[in-house]
C-alpha cells in the first residue's frame, strides 16, 4: 500500500478539524449511518469546550482514486493552531512529508500560520495552501493569497516551495476545488492533490536496522508508556529487542517492543510489525520519554531531534495552605501535585519543572498563560488543590551581560474607533508599532513588538476596551533588551479581616468602595480578596457584619430592601491575569478564589517593608 504522510497546520478556528471530519466522512472511515461528534479530532473535554485542538494528533485515512483498485494511506496529524502549544507542532514536524496549510479566506495568514510554517519550511517541507471557509460573506481569496506568498518569501522559502498548489475549499460544507469559484463538489480535489503533491517517505526498509524518533509520549493503565512517532529505517517486529539511546547515544533502557499500533481513523490498531514510514505508537519501554530514539539493540548513533523553542514564562504551583484547603479537593499534597507535574513535564517538552528549597512548591515554566492555564485546569478537573502565583517572564542575558527579556508579535484586529484607545494601551505596555492597515469591513489590522512581560493580564481590558469586538494573536518573537518598569494592575484590592460568612447587610455599603468578587453566604477567611478597590491603595473590610435585630421598629415602617449587584466572577485565566506579585488565586475543583500571599495582616505589613528595603 502507498503512503503520504502529511500535518495540517493553520491558525486557531481556521477550520482545520472541522476539516478532518470531512476527509474521514469522504474516505469512508466512518459508516453512512455511523453516529459522529462534531470535531471529532477533539477527544480533550477541555478541546471541546473552548473549542481549540491542544494536543497533536495523528490519525489516518484510506482512500481509493477513481478509477483503482489500490488504496492510499493518508496518515494525517491534526496540530494544535494557539503559539502557546508549539511545543506539540515543532515535533510533529519531522513525522511527516509535506504540510497542508489552511488560511481563512478573511483572516488571512495569522501569526500561528507564521509560526508553524517558518518551521515547516525550514525542515524543507513542500506546502499545499489551503483557503478555507471561501463561502463566506467577508471572504477575500485574492488578497489572501497574495498575503501567504509574502510570508513564504518572508520566511526565505526556495522556489520549489514557493511554486505551491492552491485549493479553494469550505470544510464545513465539505468540498475544495482549483477553480475559485466553485461553491459545491467534494473533496477529491484535496485527495488527489496530497498524493500528487506529497512524496511517499524516502526510507530504507531492506537490510538496515530499525529506527524510530519518539515524538510524542502518551499512558495507558494497562500498556504503560506509549511512544509515538514513524518509523525512521527498517522493520519492527511484535516483541524485538529494542533499546532507547538519548540525544548523545548514551542507552537509557533496553526493552522489548511488547505493543505495536498504527492508526486508523480515530483508533489505535494492534499490528504485528512495522516499517520504515509508518506512523506507529509503541509499548514496552517504562523511561523512554520525547527525543529519544527507539531502535534495534545493534544501533549506537542517534536520529538527529528537532530543538525547542525555551519556555517564556513561569508559575509557583504552591500547596494550597489556606483555611479551606482540603475541602474540596482529594489531591492536596506536595507529593501528589510533584509527581502530577513531573508526568506533564515528561510528556510535553515546553514545560519544566523545578522543585523549591522548601518543597511546597513548583516553579513551573511554559509557553504562555494559555498553555499553564490549561494545566492547572486540567488538574483541579482531577481532584487536586492549588495556589497558584502571578505568572513572571522568564529573563535571559545577552553577550555583554545586559539583561533581556521575552518579546512577542502582537497582531490586533479592532474597529477603527477604538484604534485609538488600543495603541495609546500598548504604548503604556512599553509597546511599540510596527505596522498598521485597514483589514476590510471597518476593521484595522494594527502589528505591535511587545515585551511578554507588558502583556500579562492585557486581555481583559483589551476585551472591555473594545466592548468584546477586538481580536488579539501573540507569538513569540526573540529575546531583546529589557524595557524597565512597566505599570502593573492601577487599583488596590479589598480585603476580608476575617473568617466567615459573607452578609448582604455588610456588602451594601461595600458596594461604594469597588466591584464585588463574592455574594451572600459566600465562606470567607482572613486575608481573601473580596473585591477591587476603586482607590489604589488595598483595604481592609468587615464583610461580615450582620444587622443587630433589636425590638425597635425601623423609622417608615419597614426596613429598606437591599439590593446587590451580582458579583464579578472571574475565569481561572481571568483570576491569574488579574492577581498582583503578593497575591494568589487559590484553585480546587469547586472554586477560584483569590487571596493575600500572607493572610495575616502583620505578616503582609512585614513582608512590604522588607520589600521595600
Amino acid at each position: 500500500m502507498s503512503l503520504r504522510n502529511v500535518a495540517i497546520i493553520a491558525h486557531v478556528d481556521h477550520g482545520k478539524t472541522t476539516l478532518v471530519d470531512q476527509l474521514f466522512r469522504q474516505s469512508g472511515t466512518f459508516r453512512d449511518n455511523q453516529r459522529v461528534e462534531e470535531r471529532a479530532m477533539d477527544s480533550n473535554d477541555l478541546e471541546k469546550e473552548r473549542g481549540i485542538t491542544i494536543l497533536a494528533k495523528p490519525t489516518s485515512v484510506d482512500w481509493t482514486p477513481p478509477g483503482s483498485d489500490e488504496s492510499i494511506r493518508i496518515n494525517i496529524v491534526d496540530t494544535p493552531g494557539h503559539a502557546d502549544f508549539g511545543g506539540e507542532v515543532e515535533r510533529i514536524l519531522s513525522m511527516v512529508d509535506g504540510v497542508v496549510l489552511l488560511v481563512d479566506s478573511s483572516e488571512g495568514a495569522m501569526p500561528q500560520t507564521k509560526f508553524v510554517t517558518g518551521k515547516a519550511l525550514a525542515l524543507g517541507l513542500k506546502p499545499i495552501v489551503v483557503v478555507n471557509k471561501v463561502d463566506r460573506a467577508d471572504a477575500r481569496i485574492q488578497e489572501v493569497l497574495d498575503e501567504v506568498f509574502d510570508l513564504f518569501v518572508s520566511l526565505d522559502a526556495n522556489d520549489e516551495q514557493l511554486d505551491f498548489p492552491v485549493l479553494y475549499a469550505s470544510g464545513r460544507n465539505g468540498y475544495a476545488s482549483t477553480d475559485m469559484d466553485a461553491r459545491e463538489g467534494t473533496l477529491i480535489p484535496m485527495f488527489e492533490t496530497i498524493v500528487n503533491h506529497v512524496p511517499a517517505p524516502k526510507v530504507e526498509v531492506e537490510d538496515v536496522p530499525f529506527t524510530f524518533l519518539v515524538t510524542l509520549l502518551d499512558r495507558d493503565n494497562f500498556l504503560g508508556r506509549i511512544l509515538t512517532g514513524r518509523v525512521n529505517s527498517g522493520t519492527v517486529k511484535l516483541n524485538q529487542a529494542i533499546h532507547a539511546l538519548d540525544a548523545d547515544g548514551n542507552i537509557v533502557e533496553t526493552g522489548r517492543a511488547s505493543k505495536i499500533m498504527s492508526f486508523r481513523g480515530l483508533d489505535r490498531v494492534p499490528v504485528d510489525e512495522a516499517k520504515a514510514g509508518d506512523i506507529i505508537s509503541l509499548a514496552g519501554l517504562a523511561v523512554a520519554t520525547v527525543a529519544n530514539t527507539i531502535a534495534d539493540t545493534s544501533v549506537s548513533v542517534p536520529l538527529k531531534a528537532q530543538p525547542i523553542d525555551p519556555p517564556t514564562l513561569s508559575m509557583r504551583f504552591a500547596v494550597n495552605d489556606s483555611p479551606m484547603a482540603g475541602r474540596e479537593g482529594s489531591k492536596v499534597t506536595s507529593r501528589m501535585i510533584r509527581d502530577r507535574l513531573m508526568r506533564e513535564a515528561e510528556s510535553n517538552v515546553a514545560v519544566k519543572v523545578t522543585e523549591s528549597d522548601d518543597r511546597d512548591s513548583f516553579e513551573v515554566a511554559g509557553r504562555g498563560e494559555l498553555q499553564l492555564g490549561v494545566l492547572i485546569e486540567t488538574m483541579r478537573r482531577e481532584g487536586f488543590e492549588l495556589g497558584i502565583s502571578r505568572p513572571r517572564v522568564l529573563f535571559g542575558e545577552d553577550e555583554d551581560g545586559k539583561k533581556t527579556e521575552p518579546y512577542e508579535t502582537v497582531i490586533i484586529d479592532v474597529d477603527e474607533e477604538y484604534s485609538g484607545t488600543v495603541v495609546e494601551k500598548m504604548n503604556l505596555r512599553k509597546a511599540e508599532m510596527t505596522d498598521m492597515r485597514p483589514s476590510g469591513g471597518g476593521k484595522t489590522r494594527i502589528t505591535f513588538s511587545a515585551p511578554s512581560r507588558g502583556m500579562i493580564g492585557y486581555h481583559g481590558e483589551f476585551l472591555s476596551d473594545t466592548r468584546g469586538t477586538g481580536i488579539m494573536n501573540r507569538l513569540f518573537e526573540k529575546y531583546g533588551p529589557h524595557k524597565g518598569k512597566i505599570e502593573g494592575r492601577k487599583n488596590g484590592v479589598l480585603i476580608s479581616n476575617g473568617a466567615g460568612e459573607a452578609q448582604g447587610y455588610a456588602l451594601g455599603p461595600l458596594e461604594e468602595r469597588g466591584i464585588l468578587f463574592v455574594g451572600h453566604g459566600e465562606a470567607l477567611y482572613e486575608g481573601m480578596i473580596i473585591g477591587e478597590n476603586a482607590k489604589t491603595d488595598d483595604l481592609e473590610v468587615n464583610p461580615m457584619k450582620a444587622k443587630q435585630l433589636t425590638n425597635f421598629r425601623a423609622s417608615g415602617g419597614k426596613d429598606d430592601a437591599i439590593r446587590l449587584t451580582p458579583p464579578k466572577k472571574m475565569t481561572l485565566e481571568q483570576a491569574i491575569a488579574y492577581i498582583d506579585d503578593d497575591e494568589m488565586v487559590e484553585v480546587t475543583p469547586k472554586s477560584i478564589r483569590l487571596r493575600k500571599r500572607y493572610l495575616d495582616p502583620n505578616e503582609r505589613k512585614r513582608a512590604a517593608r522588607s520589600k521595600a528595603a
